[in-house]
């Protein structure tokens, strides 16, 4: 009589072995995302360590040289930044952190960077506790929160008409900087340069690129001065005139000069009457270029190379001319 045998419940010892591989690997992934995450803070608090020794009164300086060799001294966040050639995507942030910081508040670029590099320190401890990243982030959104709350108590309005105030807010943010023992001529010369573009009035912020900075070889920084209006730095070609008052200024955006043709060509002149009316052809073609013998008054801007011969008879027709490009 044939023995009772139980039948096999489980599944087959291939079927169990896939099985047992497949949960391996999946128990395997399970780490990369944490190493990834690891990896993106450490990329990112290098970028912060990078320039931690520069901030405050007391920071030092860097000096950087880029790939052509011109040497950069500053301890300007932003800056020095600007000046890293940073690849991995975390710390890329970190240098658009403080773009934006740069745009929005014009100071306080390093300090931006440090601080999110050590709430990332923060972020590796408590990961390492075993607390959810999502956790970690609303509890970042809320803490926030009670920090803008608490500085708005903080804070202080001021008024555009409080001069005293202004420059004492424009002192601090050179005393860090290498100028800073200047700071009682560049003070002034700033707050006096913001309140030329902004309408006190209405606007609660300014343009920065409607101030501009122009820098020139030589002398020292008491030579700095503030100019209301614009600042040129081509030469004059009509150097007979060194002052026009309330001068009407022409903006050519096209060549003062005969048209080229595509092919080469060459004219040939055998004698002074063929050579005469090829200089009055010229002439009259550029005299015809909008109507430039109806323009007597004042000065015309050329932003455009132009020849020897269309300069000269520019300055015939015109007072002067300010040349942007080198003949």
């Amino acid at each position: 009589m044939p023995e009772n045998v139980a039948p096999r419940t489980g599944p087959p010892a291939g079927a169990a072995g896939a099985a047992g591989g497949r949960g391996k690997s999946a128990y395997q992934d399970r780490d990369k995302p944490a190493q990834i995450r690891f990896s993106n803070i450490s990329a990112a608090k290098a970028v912060a360590d990078a320039i931690r020794t520069s901030l405050g009164p007391k920071g030092m300086d860097k000096m950087i040289q880029d790939g052509k060799g011109d040497v950069t001294i500053t301890n300007d966040g932003a800056t020095i930044l600007k000046q890293m050639q940073v690849l991995h995507p975390a710390a890329r942030m970190l240098v658009e952190l403080s773009k934006a910081q740069d745009i929005e508040a014009g100071d306080g670029t390093t300090s931006v960077v440090i601080i999110a590099g050590s709430l990332l320190d923060s972020c590796t401890k408590l990961l390492q506790k075993g607390i959810h990243p999502t956790i970690i982030s609303e509890s970042f959104q809320k803490a926030l929160e009670k920090g803008v709350e608490i500085l708005t108590d903080m804070s202080r309005p001021v008024e555009l008409s409080d001069r005293e105030t202004l420059l004492n807010s424009a002192a601090t943010s050179l005393n860090s900087k290498v100028v800073s023992q200047y700071s009682s001529l560049l003070s002034p010369m700033s707050v006096d340069a913001v309140m030329k573009v902004i309408d006190p009035a209405t606007a609660t912020s300014v343009d920065l690129r409607d101030i501009k900075i122009v820098k020139k070889l030589g002398g020292t920084i008491d030579d700095c001065e503030l100019v209301e209006g614009l600042v040129l730095t081509q030469k004059v070609a009509n150097s007979g005139i060194t002052r026009v008052e309330k001068a009407k200024i022409g903006l050519i955006q096209f060549c003062l000069s005969a048209p080229k043709t595509d092919m080469d060509n060459q004219i040939v002149v055998s004698d002074y009457v063929q050579m005469d009316r090829v200089l009055r052809e010229e002439r009259a073609y550029i005299l015809n270029l909008g109507g430039i013998s109806n323009i007597l008054e004042e000065l015309v801007v050329q932003p455009l190379l132009v020849s020897v011969s269309a300069l000269t008879l520019a300055t015939e027709t015109v007072r002067s001319i300010l040349k942007i490009d080198d003949v």
